[in-house]
């Protein structure tokens, strides 16, 4: 292996590694939230689950980064660097902030910049059809996590469900508290971590390819050992990184109870699940803070805190620009250094 190609490998896991830390509050924010368990087994769980979604279900995702956004044969091993390395700098940027955004926005954004940049053949039909599925995917999100959160009040009430979340929590533990929550509502914690590992293998099956896709433009490894890498890079991160961005966005955005909170997390799943099924992929965050606006509004605009979504939206916006920016700057500056 070369060296080049070496370096291509190390700043991909090293973006891996940033994702899993980026998006542990998108898969297990809505159960730490809910004190439906504790951080230590939720990140945990999300790293076995999201080694396991990486490895088996990301195949339809990797051949849409691999083939799909550029002319595979036009891509160099410098390039394929310049991709992986912008959106690695910025993921690492905002996390570090504590902002959810989406990393995928960033890292597509970040080929198309470097494409520009090193006159690449873009496809510009697959921007596209991307595009309009992150514009949908918050809006669906939204819907369906007012839906989903009316449905979970007809199974178990709203008092019911408060009462459980501070039983959960430990606030109250008295016996009258305990003998009011039905045997309904004592399901949900459990509901809720279940729907949060799905959320975990989700992330590895949507997003590990924004990492390790790059590889096979360039023929770097099969397609099995590079979503095993990814996968494995994204578990690191999430145990070494990830307690900051948990916390964001489980207590920062909508005061949830077990109820509203399991709604957002199937809601998060369904509609990225929904995506990669059809070898697309789109933010795991954007689902999840969409789906929790739905909830929240579900309850009344009291439970939401506008100012942080406002913040997180600009995020997004934000996001794709300094995806194209970096990503044409840092192969522009290498180019004119002589490297190739």
């Amino acid at each position: 292996m070369s060296l080049a190609a070496i370096i291509l490998l190390v700043v991909s896991l090293v973006f891996a590694w940033s994702m899993g830390a980026h998006y542990t509050g998108a898969v297990m924010g809505m159960p730490f939230s809910s004190h439906a368990i504790r951080m230590g087994p939720a990140l945990g769980l999300m790293s076995i689950l999201t080694v396991i979604g990486a490895t088996f279900a990301s195949s339809g995702v990797q051949t849409t980064v691999g083939l799909k956004i550029v002319d595979a044969h036009t891509v160099t091993i410098l390039a394929a660097t310049v991709m992986v390395l912008s959106a690695a700098i910025l993921t690492s940027i905002y996390t570090y902030y504590k902002i959810p955004s989406s990393t995928i926005q960033i890292f597509v954004f970040s080929i198309v910049g470097t494409g520009l940049a090193a006159h690449l053949v873009i496809h510009w039909d697959t921007i596209l059809h991307l595009a309009v599925l992150w514009v949908l995917a918050p809006i669906v999100a939204v819907i369906l996590g007012f839906v989903f959160t009316h449905l979970f009040d007809l199974i178990v009430p709203p008092t019911e469900a408060a009462e459980e979340t501070r039983l959960v929590a430990g606030v109250v533990t008295t016996p009258t508290l305990v003998k009011a929550v039905s045997g309904t509502a004592r399901v949900l914690p459990v509901c809720l971590v279940v729907v949060g590992c799905a959320a975990s293998f989700t992330l590895g099956a949507n997003d590990v390819s924004n990492a390790v896709g790059v590889f096979g433009m360039v023929n770097l490894t099969s397609t099995t050992i590079a979503d095993f890498l990814g996968g494995l890079a994204m578990a690191i991160g999430a145990l070494t990184w990830g307690q900051g961005i948990l916390k964001k966005v489980a207590f920062d955005v909508v005061r949830t109870d077990l109820s509203m909170a399991s709604a957002a997390q199937a809601v998060q799943a369904i509609v990225v699940l929904l995506a990669v099924s059809q070898g697309l992929f789109t933010s795991m965050n954007q689902a999840l803070i969409g789906a929790m606006t739905g909830t929240g509004l579900a309850r009344g605009n009291d439970t939401i805190r506008w100012s942080v979504v406002r913040g997180i939206v600009t995020g997004w916006v934000v996001g794709p620009f300094s995806g194209i920016t970096t990503g044409f700057v840092i192969y522009s500056i290498l180019q004119a250094l002589g490297a190739h």
